[in-house]
């Protein structure tokens, strides 16, 4: 076997897992925010009295802290997300090393961790898996969902299959709400930025009904922005935002049994797409032509249920989770030629269901051996309608020619998993675990097209199917050489399920792709928490490569759109992430990525589509990320203090979404910065604050001109801007 760098560089950090090291313990940035307002969470289910700020975590579907997990895991905290004014995963992706998301639309988000699991469009299964309270969210879509009444945000690093099942080969998103106990709390906050007009308002109250018995927690939240980009020929915000969300979770809890109930529902009004004409990546505009407002609508409900009841004969705890979500879209009018010529009209909206049961037995054995064990079901089904109008100028043809698609997959999945921790020392742990996925996937449609005059043609489409059967196991050795430093070593392979092309492709479905991933990694933490940092090393063999969407000749002559596998893949890295406090009163945190993330076999691309690929970097995928921020608090006299506050966020150099076979087109690294001025008296507080500070241009989606070109469209660059320089006040209240 040739040896490589990253053989070289995982062979000799493997070195880390096995020798005391002063090396790493995770910790978060919530953990930052906690010390910087004299707080400690007090609530039990997600943290630990041990005398300092612990964060725990249940990356593991454990109760465990940030510091004792062996998984490379970020954990920030709901302040923190306020402080920042963070409003959906999407945004604080900023501040979890190697995860990567961009988005040009409310429904689409393209997200990666460490390169894995890219996912480009909506058609292709996510690779990052995202749950919300333990329940899975099949599209990327949620990623730009707004974040309410947020306990914390978990992101976990590396293939997570073994207990969070298929669509993790990436990693995974765990968001985890606030929920009720005996404690009455009110929780009230509200901000205006410019020069957008952004107004964000939240509000949640948790009361008791029945001390020990019953309590319930409400929430709700209003946003509303007008967006950086602008309709010239429309003369209209280009790309707005409404949102209005509420959830609601009751907690019943009769000795020894835990029941709690959540539902939710999140409004939102948007656009999707909105792309400039750009001649190049220099070429920085916020303005659209556009025929059309593209306005979209997103509706997102669901309600979930999770029964907890400790088995004490057999030293177990049962937990048995099912939920129902469902999300609807609808756009009315979309311009689908992404310019000021009125050639393609289109309109449509798409209809999801997701029905999920999940059983767990965690156990404990002997003294030094424990299990968990479980089941698990998925149903999903999807319908998706749309109607493209090509007018009869642009075709050539003294009419238009009107096309009709309708869509329906279903999908179901059933899985079994299970881990054993073996405790050989009180110092050393060994977790072996494994699951297996079986997914029946089946796609039907229509598609008819009416040439003016000419009448329709078309019909049913033929069925297609996926069968898929997959293995994830994964292998984690731990070592801690004392309460503050521990080093780990895991082998995990992840899967991401398959998919459908029209039945004009060449090809009518596609196989998943997968990865085996390599990591050593350390934490180490200072007894008195002043510094705390953490490192992983890894090295992912990333088959079968679910890349970005292409064209290939289509049956009965012409192109058509195709997801496809378009290679083998290698990527290897370096993570940091830490903490430090010079004095009480100053905390530094951080994180850093260095990735190296690259096609090593595109054969299969090429035998395909026909084409080549101009380069071998990964769509979107940087190679270094980072961030920083730092908070200094001045006491003043009683409950009185003042906190000042500043961050910078960075992304490296990154290949656009380009289908051109000689030249890639690559976009800036770019640096955000941000700072707040925060007043806080008692429950009260009161901030000023700026993000993007020094209005950098940079682009957060970019299709280069041959994607066009090859659709027959006029052919020009297609670019999303970030949003500019935004600065406001916000002031909160809790009880």
């Amino acid at each position: 076997m040739k040896l490589t760098p990253c053989h070289m560089l995982f062979a000799s950090a493997a070195v880390l897992a096995i020798s005391p090291v002063y090396a790493v313990a995770q910790t978060s940035l919530g953990d930052d925010a906690a010390a910087s307002s004299g707080e400690v969470t007090d609530n039990p289910v997600t943290a630990q009295d041990t005398g300092g700020n612990t964060i725990v975590v249940t990356a593991r579907k454990r109760e465990e802290t940030l510091q004792d997990v062996p998984i490379a895991a970020t954990a920030i905290d709901g302040d923190v997300l306020s402080a920042r004014g963070i409003n959906s995963v999407r945004e604080a992706a900023s501040l979890a090393p190697g995860l990567n998301i961009n988005s040009d639309g409310g429904g689409r988000a393209f997200v990666a961790i460490r390169g894995v699991g890219v996912t480009l469009v909506q058609s292709v299964q996510p690779g990052v898996g995202l749950f919300v309270d333990g329940i899975y969210r099949p599209n990327t879509g949620y990623l730009n969902n707004p974040l309410l009444d947020v306990e914390r945000i978990e992101v976990l690093r590396g293939p997570q299959g073994t207990l969070y099942g298929k669509n993790t080969l990436g990693g995974a998103i765990n968001v985890i709400t606030r929920q009720p106990g005996n404690d009455f709390e009110a929780r009230a906050s509200a901000s205006y930025a410019g020069p957008d007009d952004q107004f964000v308002l939240a509000g949640s109250v948790s009361a008791p009904l029945v001390d020990d018995l019953l309590a319930v927690r409400v929430a709700a939240s209003h946003l509303q922005q007008d967006g950086f980009i602008r309709n010239t020929l429309l003369d209209i915000d280009g790309n707005p935002l409404n949102s209005d969300s509420v959830n609601a979770s009751i907690r019943f809890t009769p000795e020894p049994f835990t029941l709690t109930v959540n539902g939710y529902y999140d409004w939102i009004d948007t656009v999707n797409t909105p792309y400039s004409s750009v001649a190049n990546p220099d070429d920085y505009s916020r303005e659209i032509r556009f025929n059309a407002p593209g306005r979209v609508e997103y509706e997102y409900r669901g309600i979930n249920a999770k029964l907890e009841a400790p088995l004490d004969g057999i030293d177990s705890t049962l937990t048995l989770i099912g939920a129902l979500d469902a999300r609807d879209s609808d756009s009315p009018d979309a311009d689908a030629d992404f310019g000021s010529g009125d050639f393609v009209r289109s309109t449509g909206g798409d209809d999801l269901r997701t029905r999920t049961a999940e059983l767990r037995l965690d156990s404990q054995i002997t003294d030094n051996i424990s299990t968990l064990l479980g089941l698990f079901y998925s149903n999903e089904k999807v319908s998706a309608r749309d109607v493209s109008l090509i007018k009869g100028a642009f075709s050539g043809l003294p009419f238009d020619i009107e096309r009709t698609s309708t869509s329906e997959t279903r999908a179901n999945t059933y899985a079994v998993f299970g881990t054993i921790f073996w405790e050989p020392t009180p110092d050393l742990e060994v977790a072996l675990g494994l699951r297996y996925d079986h997914e029946d996937r089946t796609a039907n449609g229509t598609v008819i097209t009416v040439l003016g005059p000419l009448g329709a043609s078309g019909g049913p489409l033929p069925e297609a199917q996926i069968k898929s059967d997959e293995f994830q196991p994964k292998l984690t050795i731990t070592r801690n050489w004392s309460p503050d430093v521990m080093t780990y070593a895991s082998v995990a392979r992840g899967y991401r399920g398959g998919g459908f092309n029209a039945p004009t492709a060449p090809f009518r479905t596609y196989q998943g792709d997968s990865a085996w991933t390599y990591e050593v990694g350390a934490k180490v933490a200072s007894p008195s928490n002043d510094f705390n940092l953490a490192a992983a090393i890894f090295y992912n063999d990333y088959s079968d490569y679910i890349g970005l969407n292409s064209i290939a000749p289509a049956a009965g002559g012409g192109l058509v759109t195709v997801d496809l596998n378009s290679g083998d893949v290698e990527s290897y890295g370096l993570e940091l992430e830490g903490l430090f406090r010079p004095t009480p009163a100053w905390s530094i945190s951080g994180g850093l990525t260095l990735l190296h993330a690259r096609l090593t076999n595109s054969d299969a691309y090429t035998q395909t589509t026909g084409r080549t690929l101009s380069s071998d970097r990964l769509t979107f995928q940087p190679d270094w990320m980072a961030n920083l921020a730092t908070d200094y608090v001045f006491e003043l006299s009683g409950d009185s203090e003042f906190v000042l506050s500043a961050n910078v966020t960075g992304k490296g150099r990154r290949l656009a979404a380009t289908l051109n076979e000689t030249t890639p087109t690559f976009l800036d690294s770019y640096w955000l910065v941000g700072a707040s001025a925060t007043y806080r008296n008692g429950p009260f507080e009161i901030a000023a604050f700026v993000r993007n500070a020094f209005q950098e241009d940079y682009w957060e989606s970019y299709i280069e001109k041959t994607t066009l070109l090859l659709a027959g469209l006029p052919g020009t660059d297609l670019g999303i801007m970030g949003d500019g320089r935004r600065y406001g006040i916000r002031a909160s209240f809790r009880y």
